[in-house]
């Protein structure tokens, strides 16, 4: 079990690394892509139409991962 968590923070690591090399604009827009579909998703579940539930977790934590990235570099450059 403990390997399995090692392995998800590894990963969630070298997502955050991955958001790190790119541009605030080329961050501001896929902030606004997710964001959006976070929208369509949230309409999904109420309609009973969506299909994978745990889309709606991995785009929440990936906004949260854009929106941190944001903020260092906003500190950085302040």
């Amino acid at each position: 079990m403990a390997a399995k968590k090692k392995a998800a923070a590894a990963k969630a690591a070298s997502k955050a690394d991955q958001f790190r090399g790119k541009t605030a604009d080329e961050l501001t827009d896929q902030l606004t892509k997710l964001k959006k579909e976070q929208f369509n998703l949230r309409f999904q579940r109420a309609n009973g139409q969506l299909e994978k539930t745990n889309r709606v977790a991995i785009v929440r934590k990936d906004i949260a991962r854009i929106m941190t990235v944001l903020n260092e570099q906003r500190q950085k450059a302040g």
